[in-house]
């Protein structure tokens, strides 16, 4: 029989249970850099820094608060040099905080932390099993203002802003009016721009800078075009800290190549750094890396549609895709939202996956934004094939409607820590979040493995996965209601296996093919006891 809670399990990215946070709003770990760059304007509603930071972060890996919910993934806003001042868009005066606005990309923003921070975060992460994803543009720079000069011509375009309706008019324009697009498809050779020099220079670091641009262009034989700057700068952050994964930013407005060329490069890195650092290598998982293609579904299978091309994400360097269509079919029932998943993802998609999520940081039509139905959102999402994004505050009901706030700075809010420590409600509402994020952390087949359901009523299903010699069998039963339960697992389980039920704690031995629980809850979590 398999010994599977002797040992651990093995990491599958395809079932991961990824918490994704921004990094400026999770938790204040140190108050001494919540100030740089004389940012002292005042700033609409949530649209300035609030001291969030790395080390916050880290405080949280050092108590086990990803732990103990199950989280073996975290993925962090963009922790680059932002630009100093801030702009007005229309929503109020704005600065960088979400990390999407780069001045220099080889810089972390002294209001996230410093490189030791993040050295200090992957080194914390790993020792407790947790991979770290960072966010990386190539699309944009940011925001032009008095503080923060434009790139040059060669390197960026402004003016036409994108309407969606081709492919050209997705990828050779601007997001909004004064956010510089860079010029990813250009095939002519750049300088780099003077304000950097400048600034390498007064910061001492000129000489490294450029010494290390001449050897990545000598190793690749690139040509020194705008893409492959920020290729080299974002895979830096591989090679000198081995992070494990990527999530890319805006990938449609972009020509696909870039993204071939950034993930060959990510591969790179990622092999460089594990060769150099063998003793701190987790297991042989490939570089990871989620596309974020607005408005991809996973109906749509491998490829996305412009309107007057296609693109398949999955051939051009992404193992994953941001799921948009999942808060769509959360209005589901269970059965079929997970029979769908599964039926894609063992197909259609096999050997990548998707990832669901119930809110995020962009997106105005959550579902739950009132957030009501805070414990079937942790269930549908956490049960769900696929891979699971778990949007801070998600397992706390954090709230996203915020008065005075004006576009996405409402789903921005700082992590409610104090709900955390006194408030019952959302002290239930994240036990229930712990015990399926656990249950999917220590079980690969929930996210990554086979659905078949058992019975529809009462709701019971079983998931598995194999891998090598590796295999794992759960059986889930939901809404079976409290008291004592009958659940049929002959298909799964012989007579005489010892169970758990990793919800209740309750341990049972299957017997005529039935495990019998006996608990408060109506949802049950079966694994070898």
């Amino acid at each position: 029989m398999n010994n599977e809670n002797t040992s651990k399990p093995p990491f599958v990215w395809e079932g991961a249970n990824i918490y994704f946070l921004l990094t400026d709003r999770f938790y204040n770990g140190n108050p001494f850099n919540d100030l740089n760059f004389n940012r002292t304007k005042t700033p609409g509603k949530l649209r300035g820094f609030e001291g969030g930071d790395i080390i916050g972060i880290i405080k949280k890996i050092d108590e086990g608060y990803f732990d103990e919910l199950g989280i073996n993934a975290i993925w962090l806003t963009p922790i680059v040099e932002q630009i100093h001042d801030g702009v007005d868009e229309g929503t109020g005066l704005s600065y960088g905080f979400h990390g999407y606005w780069a001045r220099d990309w080889t810089a972390l923003d002294p209001n996230f932390g410093t490189k030791e921070d993040l050295a200090n975060l992957v080194k914390k992460a790993h020792e407790k099993g947790i991979r770290i994803m960072l966010d990386g543009v190539i699309n944009h720079t940011g925001p032009v203002t008095a503080e923060d000069p434009m790139w040059p011509e060669d390197w960026v375009r402004t003016g036409i802003v994108c309407d969606y309706k081709s492919f050209e008019n997705t990828t050779m324009c601007t997001l909004v009016d004064n956010l510089p697009d860079v010029r990813t498809e250009s095939n002519q050779e750049v300088e780099l721009p003077s304000f950097l020099i400048e600034k390498w220079k007064n910061e001492g670091r000129y000489e490294k800078e450029i010494t290390s641009l001449n050897e990545f262009f000598k190793r690749t034989n690139y040509p020194r075009t705008p893409k492959y700057y920020i290729i080299k700068w974002l895979t830096d952050y591989i090679l000198e800290f081995g992070i494990d994964g990527y999530r890319a930013d805006t990938v449609k407005h972009t020509d696909e190549d870039v993204w071939v060329d950034f993930r060959k490069e990510c591969d790179y890195a990622f092999e460089t750094w594990k060769k150099h650092h063998p003793l701190e290598v987790l297991d042989q998982n490939p570089f990871y890396t989620i596309a974020e293609v607005y408005g991809y579904e996973i109906s749509s299978g491998l490829d996305y549609d412009f309107g007057d091309r296609k693109v398949n994400y999955f051939e051009n360097g992404f193992n994953c895709m941001i799921n948009f269509e999942f808060k769509l079919d959360a209005q589901n029932d269970y059965e079929v939202i997970f029979s769908k998943y599964s039926a894609k993802l063992q197909n259609e998609l096999k050997g990548f996956s998707v990832l669901n999520y119930v809110s995020s940081h962009d997106d105005p039509t959550p579902f739950d934004g009132n957030r009501n139905r805070t414990f079937e959102a942790g269930t549908k999402l956490l049960l769900s094939p696929g891979i699971s994004q778990v949007y801070y505050g998600d397992e706390t009901g954090r709230s996203l409607v915020i008065e005075g706030t004006e576009g996405d700075a409402t789903l921005r809010s700082f992590m409610n820590w104090e709900d955390v420590e006194s408030n019952e409600e959302t002290q239930r509402i994240l036990w229930h979040w712990q015990k399926l994020g656990q249950f999917r952390r220590n079980h690969p087949a929930v996210g990554a493995g086979i659905h078949n359901m058992i019975s529809d009523k009462p709701y019971i299903f079983s998931r598995s996965f194999t891998k090598v010699n590796y295999k794992d069998e759960v059986v889930i039963g939901l809404d079976l209601g409290t008291g004592r339960k009958e659940l049929p697992v002959d298909s799964v389980f012989e007579d005489g296996t010892k169970l758990k039920d990793a919800f209740s704690g309750q341990e049972t031995e299957v017997q005529n093919g039935k495990a019998i629980i006996d608990s408060e809850y109506g949802l049950v979590l079966l694994e070898l006891a």
